[in-house]
């Protein structure tokens, strides 16, 4: 398991980013290939691979993730007009980096949340 993964880097500030907001639990930075005109990673500060590594004992970091991303969807003015949250899991799902990230997307109409297959 990679300790040092770039969202560890990016936590630890050894990688600058635009951050958004980071607290004891969470840091949120800009992503740096959006898929819409606001996209922000929010990501736990200790690292949990995957969903799959969810358990008993750390399973309250979920909650606070999103805590965290409606906090900011405030601070980014996109609370009223709409937002996406996306939580993959895994390489079908396409997660990219192996430490769980929860997606915010918005700014802009988001359409259909999948596209037909």
């Amino acid at each position: 398991m990679n300790q040092d993964n770039i969202f560890q880097k990016i936590i630890n500030k050894k990688i600058k980013s635009e951050l958004i907001y980071q607290d004891q639990y969470v840091t949120a930075f800009k992503d740096l290939f959006p898929k819409a005109p606001i996209h922000i990673l929010v990501v736990p500060n200790i690292l949990i691979t995957s969903l799959d590594e969810i358990n008993q004992k750390n399973k309250k970091i979920l909650m606070y993730m999103y805590y965290a991303a409606i906090k900011i969807t405030r601070m980014v003015k996109i609370n009223i007009s709409g937002y996406r949250l996306i939580m993959n899991c895994n390489p079908d799902s396409g997660q990219e980096i192996q430490h769980i990230h929860l997606h915010i997307l918005g700014g802009q109409y988001l359409g259909p949340i999948l596209s037909k297959i």
